[in-house]
C-alpha cells in the first residue's frame, strides 16, 4: 500500500470525521482539504463558492492538494478530499499516483438521511433542502460521480446509517490499512 491515504466520496460520506478518527487511531497526521483550502485562500469552501462560483473553486482546489503534497513532511497522512475533487480533470488519477485512494461508498438514501441531520448552510448546493429533496438532488449526482469514485484503489461500502457510522468506517479503514 502506498502512503498517504486519500479518502474520497460524496459530501457527508464521513471522509473528515472518520478520517480524523482513523488518523488518531493510527497515530498519523490528518489533513482536510476543505480546511487547507480555507487556510490558503482565506475563505471557507462555502464562502468561496458563493463569491466566485463552483468552477473557479474546482480550479483552485486542484492545486491545494498538489501544494500540500510538496509541503507536508510526513508520509503517513490521511487526507479527506472534497466530494467533487475526484471528478475534476485528472484528479482521481493523480490521487492514485500519489498514494492510496479509498472510496467511502454510501447509498443515496442513506446520504440524504445523514446530510439532513447536518448544518446545510455549510453546503451551498444543499442549503434549504428537505431530506426528500436531498435524495432527489443526490441520487443523479452520485450516479454521475460513481465512475470517478470507483477508480479508487479500494472501495469501502457503508450500508448502515446511524450515530456510530463514522466510528465503524474508521474501524474498517483501520483494519484495511493494518491488514
Amino acid at each position: 500500500m502506498l502512503f498517504p491515504i486519500y479518502l474520497v466520496g460524496y459530501m457527508g460520506a464521513g471522509k473528515t470525521t472518520a478520517g480524523r478518527l482513523l488518523a488518531d487511531k493510527l497515530g498519523w497526521h490528518f489533513v482536510d482539504l476543505d480546511e487547507a483550502f480555507a487556510q490558503i485562500h482565506g475563505y471557507t469552501t462555502a464562502e468561496y463558492i458563493r463569491q466566485f462560483g463552483l468552477e473557479d473553486f474546482r480550479r483552485k482546489e486542484k492545486y491545494v492538494l498538489e501544494d500540500l503534497a510538496d509541503q507536508v513532511p510526513f508520509e503517513k497522512v490521511i487526507y479527506a478530499t472534497g466530494g467533487g475533487y475526484p471528478c475534476y480533470e485528472d484528479n482521481m488519477e493523480c490521487l492514485r499516483e500519489l498514494g492510496t485512494s479509498i472510496y467511502i461508498r454510501w447509498k443515496p438514501e442513506h446520504l440524504a438521511k445523514r446530510l439532513s441531520l447536518t448544518d446545510l448552510s455549510e453546503r451551498p448546493v444543499l442549503q434549504g433542502r428537505t431530506e426528500e429533496e436531498l435524495l432527489t438532488f443526490i441520487a443523479p449526482q452520485l450516479e454521475a460521480r460513481e465512475p470517478f469514485y470507483a477508480k479508487a484503489n479500494h472501495i469501502l461500502d457503508v450500508d448502515i446509517c446511524d450515530e456510530d457510522s463514522d466510528e465503524r468506517i474508521a474501524e474498517e479503514l483501520y483494519k484495511f490499512i493494518k491488514g
